[in-house]
């Protein structure tokens, strides 16, 4: 048989072999990350959705702990693509675009976890707009109950919060300025330094979910809780746009009703933990100052004086206005 007979068998038996040996394309990989605890329920959450997400060829690593550093860290990470994604605080989303402080820097303004989804759900074409805008991708929204403050001695009026060194997130300058204005003593570190602070008297309070004052052990050193509904602690999955865009739309379609099952059992999860935390941390020796009407009217009229200055600065003002609007008809 001469070559040129060869030529076209030869070609025959390279595509066999092609077909024969023929593998899946490897997965996407997103690596994912959040300052939220490894083993806790979120945690199994976000595994549960990684493990959907390969089903339909996405592979994603997941960073617990901080180990990527604090949430302004994390951003970073994202916008060099050392990082895909990550559930954020609102703090952490701020980085991107300021629109979400409406969900979360303005104190006292929500009265219900029950307004607080109304509103965000109505809010959410907006400021996912905005954060796909500068480059990121939302997926879910989540929150986890309501901040409280955990204190070194019992704290009841507004009065007993200004004799008090205060958490403030040193990545967040806007949380001090609204501490200074409302009369408190902010004290700005990192999020991972608050167990520390707490024990060397760098800090004698912090506001946060009873959740994370449990697994950050911060209410020993502070054992005090005063049961006030301060602001809602909210946050999401983001990704960034350029690893969003390389994935066909199918899997883009896929992933986000994965993620969004994921965002509504998180918070389902966190609001339930949030009573859960609380009975275990007095169990252990914590106490709860009940908020007393007239003192529920002393932080209303204190922060009612406050909102002037977070609007426009903290939170832009067409946002917060928006909130008001919503608010009010939510309230009818």
């Amino acid at each position: 048989m001469n070559r040129l007979q060869w030529i076209p068998r030869l070609a025959v038996l390279v595509v066999a072999c092609h077909t024969a040996f023929a593998v899946e394309p490897p997965p996407q990989r997103i690596k994912l990350a959040t300052v939220l605890p490894r083993g806790t329920s979120t945690h199994q959450t976000l595994l549960e959705m990684a493990a959907k997400w390969r089903g339909v060829g996405v592979a994603s690593t997941l960073y617990t702990d901080a180990v990527m550093g604090g949430e302004a860290e994390t951003v970073r990470r994202m916008r060099v693509d050392q990082l895909q994604g990550a559930v954020l605080s609102v703090a952490g989303l701020m980085e991107v675009d300021h629109s979400v402080t409406a969900l979360q820097v303005m104190p006292m303004m929500f009265r219900s976890l029950e307004e607080v989804v109304y509103v965000r759900d109505r809010l959410r074409p907006l400021l996912e707009k905005r954060l796909e805008e500068k480059g990121f991708v939302v997926l879910f929204w989540a929150d986890a109950g309501w901040v409280r403050f955990f204190t070194k001695k019992p704290v009841l009026h507004p009065d007993d919060m200004r004799r008090q060194k205060v958490f403030a997130l040193n990545s967040d300058s806007g949380q001090a300025d609204l501490m200074k204005a409302a009369g408190f003593q902010p004290v700005p570190l990192e999020y991972t330094d608050t167990l520390t602070g707490l024990q060397t008297g760098l800090i004698d309070a912090v506001p946060t979910a009873p959740f994370y004052a449990l697994a950050g052990q911060f209410y020993l050193p502070a054992p005090y809780m005063l049961e006030i509904n301060y602001a809602p602690l909210v946050g999401g999955l983001v990704v960034t746009r350029k690893a969003w865009d390389a994935l066909p739309a199918a899997v883009r379609d896929s992933m986000r009703q994965v993620a969004e099952e994921a965002g509504k059992k998180i918070s389902l999860q966190g609001r339930q933990e949030m009573q859960e935390s609380v009975a275990a941390m007095q169990k252990r020796g914590m106490k709860v100052t009940q908020l007393t009407p007239a003192a529920e009217a002393e932080w209303r009229a204190l922060f009612d004086g406050v909102y002037p200055k977070i609007r426009g600065s903290l939170v832009p003002a067409d946002v917060f206005d928006e909130v008001q609007r919503l608010l009010r008809e939510y309230r009818k």
